[in-house]
């Protein structure tokens, strides 16, 4: 099961406010390319597929929610992983932490 951290779905509501489109939902995908093979690309998206994976998760203040959105292909690939938000010295950035990646890059 995939699945989205509270300070991510923060982050995803943090940014619907700050450009005024609280109907965006952020679709998580993989393509090929990179130098393990794969890589991640996140984009915010107003369309749902009928099937694309939903995932929706309350963001801290209980009232609010967000949805993460994930293609079929790119769910098979997705599984289990975590996708979360850090901020710190090396800047701000969603993170996927994913238990099936063999290998990872850091460029």
């Amino acid at each position: 099961m995939t699945t989205l951290t509270l300070q991510a779905a923060d982050k995803i509501h943090a940014l619907r406010t700050e450009d005024g489109k609280p109907h965006l939902n952020l679709r998580v995908y993989v393509t090929g390319g990179g130098c393990s093979g794969f890589q991640y690309g996140f984009t915010f998206d107003d369309t749902i597929a009928d099937d694309d994976l939903i995932i929706q998760q309350a963001c801290s203040d209980a009232n609010t929610s967000v949805k993460l959105l994930i293609d079929p292909m790119s769910a098979a690939y997705l599984q289990q992983a975590e996708i979360d938000y850090s901020a710190g010295l090396e800047g701000e950035r969603f993170i996927i932490r994913n238990a099936q990646a063999k290998t990872t890059c850091g460029c």
